[in-house]
C-alpha cells in the first residue's frame, strides 16, 4: 500500500472512508477521490448525499453490507475491485466510517496487493468518534479516561469473540473508555461479561445513527444497558460506550429522542 499514489490513476483502487453518515464530515481528499472515480463500489451505510460528489459518468455499484441483513459476499466485492482495476478503471471502494476500523479494509488491501493492484487509503471519521462528539462528550479525558478501546460486538463465524470479562478488568485498571461497534444483537452477553469486571453503576451510552438528523441516544448505567435498549427501542446501527466520560448522560437518564440539528 502506498498513500502517496495519485488518486486518479487508471488500474488502481482507493479505499475511501465516507464517515459516519453526515456528508459534511467527508475529508477534502475523499471528495477528490470520489470525483475522480470511474467505478464506485458503495457500502449500504454510505449516505446517498455522498454520491453527489461522483462524476455523472461514473458507474456506481451498491454492495450492501449491514449487520443482520443480506449482504454481498466479501469475496465477490474483492473480485469486482480487482476486475475493474485490471480493466483500467479508476476504482473507489466507498465504505462507511473508516476503512481500517471494522471496515474489512485490511482484508481488501491484502487481496488487492496479492493481485498486483496498486491501492491507497483515504481515512474517514469513524462512528465511535462521531457518536460522542455529537453530544459534546470526549472519548478521553485527563480526569476520567486515559485511553480508548474500539471493539466489535460481532464475532466472525467460528470465532469465540471478545473476552468481555477480561476486557472489563483491563478497562477498570487502566481507566479506559470502551467503544463497542455492532453490539446491539449481543448486548445481553456483552453486559453480562462486562459486569464481571466493572461496577453495575458504570456510566453507559447508546448512540443510534451517529451524526445523522435521525440520531437518537440514551444514557444509563451498565446494569441497565439491555433494559434501556428495549425501552427506548434503540437498534442497529448503534454505538455502545462504556466509561466515566459519559457520566453526565447516565446521571441525566436522558430518554432517547431526535437530536436537534442546526
Amino acid at each position: 500500500m502506498n498513500s502517496t499514489l495519485p488518486l486518479t490513476a487508471p488500474g488502481q483502487v482507493t479505499l475511501v472512508g465516507a464517515g459516519p453518515g453526515d456528508p459534511e464530515l467527508l475529508t477534502l481528499k475523499a471528495v477528490r477521490a470520489i470525483g475522480a472515480a470511474t467505478v464506485l463500489l458503495v457500502d449500504d451505510l454510505v449516505n446517498d448525499a455522498v454520491l453527489e460528489h461522483a462524476s455523472p459518468r461514473a458507474r456506481i455499484v451498491h454492495v450492501g453490507k449491514r449487520g443482520g441483513c443480506k449482504s454481498t459476499p466479501q469475496s465477490f466485492i474483492e473480485k469486482l475491485m480487482i476486475q475493474a482495476a485490471q480493466e483500467g478503471e479508476v476504482v473507489v471502494r466507498l465504505k462507511g466510517g473508516d476503512p481500517f476500523i471494522f471496515g474489512r479494509g485490511g482484508e481488501e488491501v491484502e487481496h488487492l496487493q496479492a493481485a498486483g493492484i496498486p491501492v491507497t487509503v483515504v481515512n474517514g471519521i469513524t462512528a465511535g468518534l462521531a457518536a460522542l462528539s455529537s453530544l459534546n462528550v470526549p472519548l478521553t479525558h485527563r480526569e476520567h479516561a486515559h485511553g480508548v478501546v474500539f471493539v466489535t460486538g460481532h464475532a466472525k463465524p467460528g470465532d469465540s469473540g471478545t473476552d468481555w470479562a477480561a476486557l472489563a478488568h483491563c478497562a477498570r485498571e487502566a481507566r479506559l473508555t470502551l467503544v463497542i461497534y455492532m453490539g446491539v444483537s449481543s448486548a445481553a452477553a456483552i453486559q453480562a461479561g462486562l459486569l464481571q469486571g466493572l461496577p453495575a453503576a458504570t456510566p453507559t451510552a447508546i448512540v443510534q445513527r451517529a451524526s445523522l438528523p435521525q440520531q437518537r441516544h440514551a444514557g444509563c448505567t451498565l446494569d441497565q444497558l439491555v433494559e434501556t435498549l428495549q425501552a427506548e427501542r434503540l437498534g442497529s446501527p448503534s454505538i455502545l460506550v462504556v466509561g466515566d466520560v459519559v457520566s453526565g448522560l447516565a446521571q441525566l437518564r436522558q430518554p432517547a429522542g431526535a437530536r436537534q440539528v442546526a
